[in-house]
This record gives structure tokens, sequence and C-alpha cells, in this order.
């Protein structure tokens, strides 16, 4: 392993996985290849921009010529593939960019590799290809159950890449990860929607009662797991990377509230999303045989978040103009008015 294409670096859980990398691996070339979407962001990679062993590439993982381009200019040997279309509200309305990234996209980079030789490919996936879990917990061999495009789309992903080592014989290893927070999250999602919303004392709109469960995960627990499992993973499995921090959604946006002194009424209880999946959990037994522990509980994961946020404004006002408006529009002033 000595040239990492890290492929949906400039987003979220990418630009963590790759700012640990570099630090982590200064005898490693790490290539961020993004298509910098909306939630694409090169700040997220400024801590790293000078780093001698640290590369930016524009591209799209679905532009066949564009990847051969990186893999023979860089000469790839690994890949670890993050990007993707990640935001379930989005999948429901566009299914179709999900599937064009998340499946086809998936594809080419696996067909690329293959060609090339790639060495490792790791391929990052979701808990919510489990589908909605109502008692106990998903393991890696459980079969999938997807609710949504999104969720759909990601299974596609991973079955490509298992079709890939099972016919092709590619090394390849599959990440699963449960709901992840932390700094440098898109400001579409619950924790980061929730914090800047309400330090503008704007309401909050929660889906339903407010009792949908998820499995949080610190996105630096998050980071170091797909580290570990793309060095010590076995060929051809999946490891679930569960935050095994279960909270009720309406429980977080409490907790967001009381972090910034801020009123239990700004909460607006607004009419459920289409296939709103009521409860994930996973058990991450198979990925700390390996020797993956998580160092942040929820509690300090999320005021370290909220802290975040709050001194750092200037990364994410300039987020929500434009697009993301138009997006917020679209998902969430009808859902508020109905309820005034």
């Amino acid at each position: 392993m000595k040239n990492i294409l890290v492929t949906g670096g400039a987003g979220f859980i990418g630009s963590a996985f790759l700012r640990h990398m570099v630090a982590a691996y200064p005898e490693y070339n790490i290539i961020c290849y993004d298509k910098l979407t909306y939630a694409g962001n090169v700040d997220n990679l400024l801590p790293v921009s000078d780093e001698e062993n640290y590369r930016f590439e524009r591209g799209d993982i679905a532009d066949r010529r564009a990847v051969q381009r990186a893999l023979e200019h860089y000469a790839i040997d690994t890949i670890v593939n993050f990007a993707a279309e990640s935001h379930v509200d989005r999948s429901i309305i566009e299914p179709d960019a999900f599937i064009h990234t998340d499946v086809v996209g998936a594809y080419i980079l696996l067909d690329e590799g293959r060609k090339h030789g790639i060495e490792r490919f790791c391929q990052v996936s979701t808990d919510e290809v489990y589908g909605d879990i109502e008692v106990g917990f998903s393991v890696e061999d459980d079969r999938f159950l997807p609710n949504s495009p999104y969720a759909a789309s990601k299974a596609g992903g991973e079955l490509m890449a298992r079709a890939y080592h099972v016919t092709y014989g590619m090394d390849i290893v599959i990440t699963r990860g449960s709901n992840t927070y932390g700094p440098y999250q898109y400001p579409e999602k619950l924790v980061p929607l929730f914090t800047t919303e309400a330090m503008d004392d704007r309401p909050l709109p929660l889906y339903g009662d407010g009792k949908q469960i998820r499995d949080w995960l610190y996105v630096d627990d998050h980071a170091r797991g797909v580290d570990c499992i793309l060095h010590f993973g076995k060929t051809g499995e999946a490891y679930n990377l569960a935050g095994e921090n279960q909270r009720h959604n309406i429980d977080v946006t409490r907790r967001i509230l009381e972090l910034l002194g801020k009123p239990a009424s700004l909460i607006r209880h607004v009419p459920d999303r289409e296939g709103h999946d009521r409860r994930y959990a996973m058990t991450a037994e198979k990925a700390r045989a390996l020797g993956w522990q998580r160092q942040y509980d929820f509690e300090d994961g999320l005021a370290a978040t909220v802290g975040w946020y709050q001194e750092n404004e200037w990364w994410w006002r300039k987020i929500k103009t434009g697009e993301y408006l138009e997006y917020y529009k679209r998902q969430y002033t009808e859902r508020l008015a109905s309820i005034r």
C-alpha cells in the first residue's frame, strides 16, 4: 500500500479519513478524488492542504476516462470509496442521482481498479442496508432490506463490490458505518442542521414523534475504523462500524438545545418523511476483533461537535445559501407551515 485514492475525500466522513491518513501515514501518498458536488468542500481539507503526501484531483467516479487518468497518473494501488450521494431525504426527491453515483460509480471504480491491478479496494457502506431493525442487532451476515433509494443504492454498490471479489478475485473489504456525526458535516443532517438553526433561534423541524432510534458514531472513530479495516480486514469480508450509542432523535435534539442554552420550544414536530425507518442497531464485535476501539462516547462527542459549529460559523454560514436554501424550502417549508 503506497498510493491511495480516496474518492469522496472532500465530503464529511471522507475528509475525516483523509485528514487522519495524511497525518498517520507520512509514507503513503494520499490522493483525494472528488467531484465537489454540493456536499464536497475543499475547506474540509484545509488542515492537510500543505502536506507533502497529499494531492487533490477533481473528478467523478462515474466518469470512466477521468478515473482511468487518475489511476494511471498517480500509480494508484489502493482505492477507498467514500464517494456517494448520501442523504435519505434527497434520495426520495431525486433517486436517479443516487443510482448514478452509488451504483454506476461504484461499478466503474471497481472495473477500472480491476483493469489497473488495484491491490485493495475498500467500499464504504452504511448500516441502512439492513433496513428497519425492530429488535436485536444487525450482524454482517444478515440479509439486506433497504427501505429508501439511498439505502438501496448503497446496497447495490456493496453487492457489486462483492461480485468483483467473487468473480474476478479482487481484494475487497467493506465497512458499514452507523449514523455518523461530528465537525465538517454538511448542515442538512440532524446534528448540524439543528445546531446551526438553533443558534439562529429558528424552529427545528423534527420528523414525526421523534422516537426514531439511531446508533451514533463520532466521525473520527469512523475514520479510524475504516483505516483498521483497510489494513487488517480479511478480503471479501464486511465489517460493521457501530457507535453502540443508541438514542431517540428527540433526545438528541433536546441535548443539542441544552448544550446551546436554547429552549425546547424551538422543536416543531412536522409530518414524517416517506418510508422512515424507526431503528438501526448493529454489533461491532467483528471490527473490535481486528483492534478497532471507539474513543468517543456520545455525550463527549456531541458536546465537541456542537462546540465546533459554534466556533466555526465561517464554515457553515457560507454553505447555508443558494442551493442549500432551495433544498430547505422544498423539504421543510410546507411541513412547518402545516403545523401552524
